[in-house]
């Protein structure tokens, strides 16, 4: 099944742990997104795509944020398609891209 886990994931868990932040994991994408883990936490880090938004999108679709970490640059996006078919007929919602754009403007703050 691969040591991506053992021999990557888990050491970069511990030394952000030794740096004083408050890590969780890892967990399986499978069982993660319960109560007993998502009550406290801040954020969730999937390794891939199809982990982490189907189950945000379940959770609160239009209201998530997805933010691509591993850029010099902030990146904020909607947690949804384009829906190119509502483009100017003032029928989108656009409650996601406010959520992400507010994000993205906290995250610029937080870093000066």
């Amino acid at each position: 099944m691969g040591t991506e886990e053992i021999n990557t994931i888990i050491p970069v868990l511990e030394e952000m742990r030794a740096k004083g932040m408050n890590l969780s994991g890892p967990l399986p994408a499978d069982t993660l997104f319960q109560p007993k883990y998502l009550d406290h936490a801040d954020a969730v880090l999937a390794m891939y795509h199809d982990q982490g938004l189907p189950v945000l999108k379940y959770q609160g679709f239009g209201r998530g944020v997805n933010i691509t970490l591993g850029l010099p640059f902030i990146r904020t996006s909607v947690d949804h398609g384009t829906a190119l078919e509502l483009a100017g007929q003032g029928k989108a919602d656009v409650g996601s891209f406010i959520t992400a754009l507010n994000l993205a403007i906290k995250m610029i703050v937080n870093t000066q």
